[in-house]
């Protein structure tokens, strides 16, 4: 059997962190030591490694990781940023560029990031410009592979849902019907589906810059599943 990947989660507590920590519980192919501020609630099953630190010295706990990739599912919101620039970018953009740095110091050949639909250097909203900002950073963070995450709507429960962001989820169905063609890249994406095609993508070996929005995603998630099913098929006329 292959040696596991080695996944270096920082992000753990969010939408996408937990959804993945609860992807690899069982699994064999990838093992994920995660970064933290404080301990996590860890679902049944689940024996990981969780560093605990603070973010100041999240490079110690990374480099402790010994990762192979690193996975960034670190990101705020307007409102929990007290709805201050220099907060909002203290998270979504000084703590991922420090990550990504830690990261590649550690040995990390891959770095996956989670994005946005819509992520624009010119946006004129500050979120989606932040991100367009940070994905053009990230470019030249010196990974041997980059993944950029560009999700639109995720589904999943949060704690701290608000009741705008709780209608949405509600019709997220519906709306999803109306995506197509160019528009098709804004469709809702569950939390699940996210951490399968991280799952996935860490399998992937060539070497560059490569983006995903929801096609993308739903293709790196097929390619996994057929290579999968072959690996199985030829081990089985093995045996």
């Amino acid at each position: 059997m292959p040696k596991p990947i080695r996944i270096c989660l920082v992000g753990a507590s969010g939408l996408v962190g937990t959804a993945l920590v609860k992807a690899c519980v069982g699994r064999r192919d990838v093992r994920l030591p995660a970064v933290a501020r404080r301990e996590l609630d860890l679902p049944e099953g689940a024996r990981m490694e969780v560093l605990v630190a603070d973010p100041a010295r999240w490079d110690d706990a990374i480099a402790a990781a010994r990762p192979d990739t690193l996975v960034c599912a670190l990101g705020t919101t307007w409102r929990q940023a007290g709805r201050d620039e220099a907060a909002f970018r203290a998270v979504d953009e000084r703590l991922v560029l420090d990550c990504a740095r830690w990261g590649v110091a550690a040995g990390a050949r891959q770095l996956i990031a989670v994005s946005s639909v819509g992520a624009d250097r010119q946006a004129k909203g500050l979120y989606l410009r932040v991100k367009g900002e940070v994905e053009a950073a990230l470019a030249k963070s010196g990974y041997q592979r980059l993944d950029i995450l560009r999700p639109g709507l995720l589904i999943g429960h949060r704690d701290s849902l608000r009741p705008a962001e709780r209608l949405a989820q509600l019709l997220a169905p519906m709306t999803d019907l109306l995506l197509h063609g160019s528009l098709a890249r804004f469709h809702s994406v569950r939390a699940a589906t996210l951490a399968e095609a991280i799952l996935a993508l860490v399998h992937e070996k060539p070497r560059g810059r490569f983006t995903h929005d929801y096609d993308a995603l739903q293709r790196a998630i097929r390619r996994r599943n057929y290579t999968t099913a072959v690996d199985k098929a030829v081990a089985a006329t093995v045996d």
